[in-house]
């Protein structure tokens, strides 16, 4: 099982319908779709699911909020991608992405980089426009040698071409994905400084769980975490992180994930 997926509704380059086709062949059984700030991506999903009948999908997403001089981001699953009060709302984040991407544009084109804003918007494939489409502007134009030298070198928090955006606590984000019947859970904590003291935070809020196997996470690591989710009650759960950015640090879906009680749990916790 793989429960951290990107696709073209966001940030990843595979379309919905490409990653289920993928995920099918890596041979997953219970994945799902994260797009940042939207679930625009999901119908197309389930559409292509239907030719795969061993995989069941949880609908998700990844929402960004700010703590300190860190990101935090908190996925939220088993949401309805119909509902239309929240589907408001994303729109909402998704605008202030748009315009935050336009303004780092702007900076970067006075620092002298010739990227235009409409090849980012093609970037982004009509899905929600994020930084990566801007770090994807600057490598192809020869800028940078991988996306994350964009973020390191220009458009990280600090960089000399960042923008800030509408803020959302932690706290605000746990409470909005429970508000629309969504299951929250702390993604990479590894990411903040302090994840013991995120995460007591947030538990008196409904986090119900946090990820423990992500990505490249070493047995340290994932020990480490274990250890914080068991002490606060919380589901170890994970995934890939998986765009298809063909990064160097990029791991493929099927490689990593949480144990299979552990995402059958997160399965029954949706609606019956």
């Amino acid at each position: 099982m793989d429960l951290h997926l990107h696709t073209t509704a966001s940030d990843g380059t595979r379309t919905p319908t490409e990653l289920i086709k993928l995920l099918a062949k890596n041979g997953l059984q219970l994945v799902a779709i994260t797009d940042h700030d939207s679930l625009e991506g999901i119908s197309e999903a389930k559409r292509e699911l239907v030719n795969h009948p061993q995989m069941t999908l949880i609908p998700g997403v990844e929402i960004s909020a700010d703590m300190d001089e860190s990101e935090v981001h908190v996925l939220g699953y088993h949401l309805d991608e119909n509902n239309s009060d929240l589907h408001e709302v994303l729109v909402h984040f998704r605008k202030g992405r748009e315009g935050r991407g336009e303004r780092m544009v702007e900076k970067l084109n006075e620092m002298g980089f010739a990227i235009t804003w409409e090849r980012v918007v093609e970037l982004a494939q009509g899905g929600a426009i994020a930084r990566p489409h801007v770090a994807r502007a600057l490598l192809e134009k020869g800028y940078v040698a991988e996306l994350k030298d964009a973020f390191d070198l220009y458009i990280g928090r600090g960089g000399p071409a960042y923008v800030s955006r509408e803020k959302m606590s932690p706290e605000e984000s746990v409470e909005l994905i429970r508000k629309f019947g969504g299951i929250p859970v702390l993604a990479h904590p590894t990411y903040t400084k302090d994840p013991e003291s995120l995460v007591a935070s947030l538990v008196p809020k409904g986090l119900a769980g946090m990820e423990v196997y992500y990505k490249n996470y070493n047995e340290e690591t994932v020990n480490s975490l274990l250890d914080i989710a068991n002490r606060h009650g919380l589901l170890a759960l994970g995934g890939s992180d998986y765009h298809a950015n063909y990064e160097g640090d990029e791991v493929e879906p099927g490689l990593v994930g949480p144990p299979v009680e552990n995402g059958q749990r997160l399965l029954e916790m949706g609606p019956q």
